[in-house]
């Protein structure tokens, strides 16, 4: 009798411990990451999307992005009117679709890797994700082939995208306004910084105390 009352205790001591333990922790952080892919896998049609018109460096061809009809290329001059992007936001993060503003055809990746201009860009091999790198090029994988990248060679012609990764330099891009007046949303100049001319203070006279003699 006295070793089971003893066992009880033990026992019952054992989760108290465990209880008091297990109140004392902290509660386990979200995994945001986990979160933020969760919510890029479909599109977003509540938040606001941000529109922004821009041109798309090839770190390897030496010229810019552009869509022709169902042709891809990097050959586009600067300032050329195929080489403006419009680059509008698909989700909340940083998953974006891209469409020629002169050739109105978006930026898409079929089965087999190639880039293609399709006049519909609703789906997901239309979507890219922007990566900025540790060399502050940008990268663009596409959502629906994981781990395919946005590339071109030095004649500007496009890469199977089942050969690219990211550590390429045929993948890296930079973002650069266009050439000559900015564009919607870009249509405000900068101003010049203007002082503002405020008339003279007058210094106050200080009210001085009658020096009395002791």
């Amino acid at each position: 009798m006295y070793g089971i009352n003893r066992r009880c205790f033990y026992i019952s001591f054992h989760f108290f411990v465990v209880w008091c333990h297990a109140q004392g922790e902290n509660p386990p952080s979200p995994n945001f990451k986990q979160h933020v892919r969760q919510q890029g896998a479909q599109s977003d049609g509540l938040s606001r999307r941000q529109l922004r018109v821009y041109q798309l460096y090839s770190r390897t061809s030496g010229r810019h992005v552009q869509i022709q009809g169902k042709r891809v290329t990097a050959t586009a001059e600067d300032g050329s009117a195929y080489a403006r992007l419009y680059v509008e936001t698909d989700t909340f993060g940083s998953r974006v679709r891209i469409k020629g503003a002169e050739s109105g055809r978006y930026l898409c990746m079929n089965r087999r890797g190639k880039l293609v201009g399709k006049p519909n860009g609703k789906g997901r091999d239309c979507i890219f994700t922007e990566i900025v790198l540790e060399n502050n090029y940008t990268a663009f994988q596409n959502a629906k082939y994981e781990g395919w990248y946005v590339a071109f060679t030095r004649k500007g012609r496009p890469v199977k995208a089942s050969k690219t990764k990211q550590n390429q330099r045929e993948v890296h891009f930079i973002k650069r306004l266009n050439k000559g007046p900015l564009p919607f949303p870009n249509s405000d100049q900068p101003k010049h910084f203007e002082f503002i001319s405020l008339p003279p203070t007058r210094r106050a006279k200080r009210n001085r105390k009658p020096h009395t003699a002791s």
